[in-house]
Protein backbone atom coordinates (compact mmCIF):
# COMPACT_ATOMS: atom_id res chain seq x y z
CA UNK A 1 0.00 0.00 0.00
CA UNK A 2 2.88 2.53 0.89
CA UNK A 3 4.63 1.72 -2.80
CA UNK A 4 1.31 2.07 -4.50
CA UNK A 5 0.81 5.44 -2.50
CA UNK A 6 4.36 6.44 -3.31
CA UNK A 7 3.87 6.23 -7.15
CA UNK A 8 0.15 7.37 -6.76
CA UNK A 9 1.99 10.74 -5.42
CA UNK A 10 4.40 10.73 -7.96
CA UNK A 11 1.31 10.87 -10.40
CA UNK A 12 -0.37 13.55 -8.40
CA UNK A 13 3.22 15.37 -8.91
CA UNK A 14 3.72 15.11 -12.20
CA UNK A 15 0.32 16.24 -12.88
CA UNK A 16 0.00 19.32 -11.30
CA UNK A 17 3.94 20.46 -12.13
CA UNK A 18 2.88 19.49 -15.83
CA UNK A 19 5.83 19.63 -18.45
CA UNK A 20 7.73 21.39 -16.45
CA UNK A 21 8.04 18.81 -13.76
CA UNK A 22 9.20 15.94 -16.05
CA UNK A 23 11.98 18.39 -17.64
CA UNK A 24 12.98 18.80 -13.95
CA UNK A 25 13.12 15.62 -13.05
CA UNK A 26 14.35 13.57 -15.87
CA UNK A 27 17.21 16.55 -15.72
CA UNK A 28 18.12 15.23 -12.22
CA UNK A 29 18.23 11.62 -13.16
CA UNK A 30 20.29 12.53 -16.10
CA UNK A 31 22.96 14.20 -13.58
CA UNK A 32 23.92 12.75 -10.29
CA UNK A 33 20.41 12.36 -8.34
CA UNK A 34 19.36 9.16 -8.57
CA UNK A 35 16.10 9.48 -9.73
CA UNK A 36 14.72 6.51 -11.15
CA UNK A 37 13.80 7.77 -14.69
CA UNK A 38 11.60 4.27 -13.95
CA UNK A 39 9.70 6.41 -11.72
CA UNK A 40 8.87 9.80 -13.74
CA UNK A 41 8.23 8.67 -16.99
CA UNK A 42 5.45 5.79 -16.36
CA UNK A 43 3.45 8.02 -14.51
CA UNK A 44 3.40 10.60 -17.36
CA UNK A 45 2.44 8.59 -19.94
CA UNK A 46 -0.19 6.82 -17.78
CA UNK A 47 -1.55 10.73 -17.46
CA UNK A 48 -1.78 10.80 -21.00
CA UNK A 49 -3.98 7.53 -21.19
CA UNK A 50 -6.15 9.97 -19.28
CA UNK A 51 -6.37 12.90 -21.03
CA UNK A 52 -4.34 14.78 -18.58
CA UNK A 53 -1.31 15.22 -20.94
CA UNK A 54 -0.23 15.24 -24.08
CA UNK A 55 1.33 11.29 -24.48
CA UNK A 56 4.67 13.36 -27.48
CA UNK A 57 4.41 16.60 -25.52
CA UNK A 58 5.44 14.54 -22.46
CA UNK A 59 8.15 12.53 -24.13
CA UNK A 60 9.59 15.38 -25.42
CA UNK A 61 9.55 17.14 -22.02
CA UNK A 62 11.26 14.06 -20.33
CA UNK A 63 13.97 13.92 -23.78
CA UNK A 64 14.56 17.23 -23.38
CA UNK A 65 14.77 17.47 -19.39
CA UNK A 66 17.85 14.38 -19.96
CA UNK A 67 19.90 16.44 -22.23
CA UNK A 68 19.87 19.51 -19.97
CA UNK A 69 21.10 17.14 -17.07
CA UNK A 70 23.41 15.39 -19.38
CA UNK A 71 25.06 18.47 -19.91
CA UNK A 72 25.36 19.14 -16.47
CA UNK A 73 27.68 16.39 -16.23
CA UNK A 74 29.74 17.28 -19.48
CA UNK A 75 30.64 20.73 -18.06
CA UNK A 76 31.44 19.58 -14.73
CA UNK A 77 33.77 17.63 -16.42
CA UNK A 78 35.34 19.47 -18.78
CA UNK A 79 35.85 22.57 -16.87
CA UNK A 80 36.39 21.13 -13.24
CA UNK A 81 37.23 17.30 -13.73
CA UNK A 82 39.56 17.17 -16.56
CA UNK A 83 42.31 20.00 -14.94
CA UNK A 84 42.11 17.77 -11.87
CA UNK A 85 42.92 14.54 -13.55
CA UNK A 86 45.71 16.04 -15.68
CA UNK A 87 47.45 17.72 -12.20
CA UNK A 88 46.25 15.30 -9.70
CA UNK A 89 45.72 11.80 -11.70
CA UNK A 90 48.75 10.33 -11.61
CA UNK A 91 47.96 9.65 -7.33
CA UNK A 92 44.86 7.66 -8.14
CA UNK A 93 46.07 5.64 -10.62
CA UNK A 94 45.07 8.12 -13.59
CA UNK A 95 48.67 9.55 -14.97
CA UNK A 96 48.39 11.93 -17.60
CA UNK A 97 49.79 9.46 -20.32
CA UNK A 98 46.63 7.08 -19.29
CA UNK A 99 44.12 9.48 -19.22
CA UNK A 100 45.19 11.08 -22.41
CA UNK A 101 44.49 7.37 -24.18
CA UNK A 102 40.68 6.90 -22.47
CA UNK A 103 40.74 10.86 -24.06
CA UNK A 104 41.48 9.60 -27.76
CA UNK A 105 39.27 6.75 -27.87
CA UNK A 106 36.34 8.58 -26.50
CA UNK A 107 37.25 11.30 -29.25
CA UNK A 108 37.08 8.21 -31.90
CA UNK A 109 33.98 5.98 -30.29
CA UNK A 110 32.01 9.17 -28.50
CA UNK A 111 29.14 8.58 -30.94
CA UNK A 112 28.39 5.32 -30.37
CA UNK A 113 29.00 5.09 -26.53
CA UNK A 114 27.24 7.92 -26.31
CA UNK A 115 23.94 6.65 -27.32
CA UNK A 116 24.09 3.35 -26.02
CA UNK A 117 25.35 4.47 -22.52
CA UNK A 118 22.00 6.64 -22.42
CA UNK A 119 19.74 3.21 -23.22
CA UNK A 120 22.06 1.70 -20.12
CA UNK A 121 21.24 2.11 -16.35
CA UNK A 122 23.73 3.49 -13.83
CA UNK A 123 25.79 3.82 -17.18
CA UNK A 124 23.21 6.58 -18.86
CA UNK A 125 24.14 8.94 -15.50
CA UNK A 126 28.02 8.47 -16.19
CA UNK A 127 28.46 8.35 -19.81
CA UNK A 128 28.39 12.66 -20.48
CA UNK A 129 31.55 12.84 -17.76
CA UNK A 130 33.56 11.35 -20.47
CA UNK A 131 32.12 12.90 -23.02
CA UNK A 132 32.54 16.36 -21.32
CA UNK A 133 36.62 14.81 -20.18
CA UNK A 134 37.32 14.22 -24.00
CA UNK A 135 35.75 17.66 -25.29
CA UNK A 136 33.43 15.92 -27.65
CA UNK A 137 31.69 17.94 -30.04
CA UNK A 138 28.51 19.91 -29.07
CA UNK A 139 26.59 18.67 -31.93
CA UNK A 140 27.39 14.94 -32.02
CA UNK A 141 26.94 15.40 -28.13
CA UNK A 142 23.68 16.75 -28.11
CA UNK A 143 22.18 14.92 -31.30
CA UNK A 144 23.69 11.36 -29.85
CA UNK A 145 22.43 11.78 -26.35
CA UNK A 146 18.57 13.00 -27.74
CA UNK A 147 18.35 9.66 -29.82
CA UNK A 148 19.17 7.40 -26.81
CA UNK A 149 17.29 9.25 -24.50
CA UNK A 150 14.19 9.95 -26.73
CA UNK A 151 14.36 6.23 -27.08
CA UNK A 152 13.70 5.14 -23.60
CA UNK A 153 12.13 7.67 -22.53
CA UNK A 154 9.68 6.65 -25.25
CA UNK A 155 9.76 2.73 -24.21
CA UNK A 156 8.99 4.09 -20.66
CA UNK A 157 6.37 6.64 -21.28
CA UNK A 158 4.50 3.88 -23.17
CA UNK A 159 4.84 1.46 -20.62
CA UNK A 160 2.66 3.76 -18.37
CA UNK A 161 0.22 5.06 -21.54
CA UNK A 162 -0.25 0.98 -22.15
CA UNK A 163 -1.43 0.24 -18.63
CA UNK A 164 -3.50 3.50 -18.53
CA UNK A 165 -5.20 2.38 -21.54
CA UNK A 166 -5.78 -0.97 -20.64
CA UNK A 167 -7.14 0.17 -17.12
CA UNK A 168 -4.63 -1.40 -14.75
CA UNK A 169 -3.16 0.00 -11.66
CA UNK A 170 -0.80 1.28 -11.82
CA UNK A 171 2.03 0.39 -9.42
CA UNK A 172 5.80 0.38 -9.25
CA UNK A 173 5.98 -3.41 -9.29
CA UNK A 174 4.45 -3.92 -12.90
CA UNK A 175 6.14 -0.73 -13.74
CA UNK A 176 9.21 -2.15 -12.68
CA UNK A 177 8.47 -5.63 -14.46
CA UNK A 178 7.49 -4.04 -17.90
CA UNK A 179 10.59 -2.15 -17.57
CA UNK A 180 13.09 -4.98 -16.95
CA UNK A 181 11.75 -6.57 -19.75
CA UNK A 182 11.89 -3.61 -21.48
CA UNK A 183 15.43 -3.09 -20.40
CA UNK A 184 16.06 -7.00 -21.62
CA UNK A 185 15.01 -6.10 -25.48
CA UNK A 186 17.24 -2.73 -25.77
CA UNK A 187 20.31 -4.90 -24.08
CA UNK A 188 19.74 -7.33 -26.79
CA UNK A 189 19.21 -4.29 -29.59
CA UNK A 190 22.28 -2.63 -28.32
CA UNK A 191 24.51 -5.86 -28.24
CA UNK A 192 23.71 -6.14 -32.03
CA UNK A 193 24.62 -2.58 -32.77
CA UNK A 194 28.13 -2.85 -31.11
CA UNK A 195 28.94 -6.12 -33.03
CA UNK A 196 27.45 -4.13 -35.81
CA UNK A 197 29.86 -1.33 -35.20
CA UNK A 198 32.63 -3.24 -34.25
CA UNK A 199 32.57 -5.09 -37.73
CA UNK A 200 31.95 -1.82 -39.97
CA UNK A 201 35.10 -0.48 -38.08
CA UNK A 202 37.28 -3.49 -38.85
CA UNK A 203 35.84 -3.26 -42.43
CA UNK A 204 36.77 0.37 -43.15
CA UNK A 205 39.99 -0.37 -41.97
CA UNK A 206 41.06 -3.65 -43.35
CA UNK A 207 39.63 -1.54 -46.67
CA UNK A 208 42.10 1.78 -45.76
CA UNK A 209 38.54 4.18 -46.15
CA UNK A 210 38.69 6.78 -43.94
CA UNK A 211 37.18 7.64 -41.21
Amino acid sequence: MMIHNAIMWLVDTIGATGYAGISLLMALESSIIPIPSELVMPPAGYLASQGRMELWAAILAGTTGSLVGAYANYYAARHLGRPLILKYGRYVLMPPEKFLKVERFFIEHGEISTFIGRLLPVVRHLISIPAGLSGMNHLRFSLYTLMGAGIWVTILTFIGYAIGRNQGLLTQELVMALSHKALLGVLAASTLLVGGYVLFRRYRKASGTPR
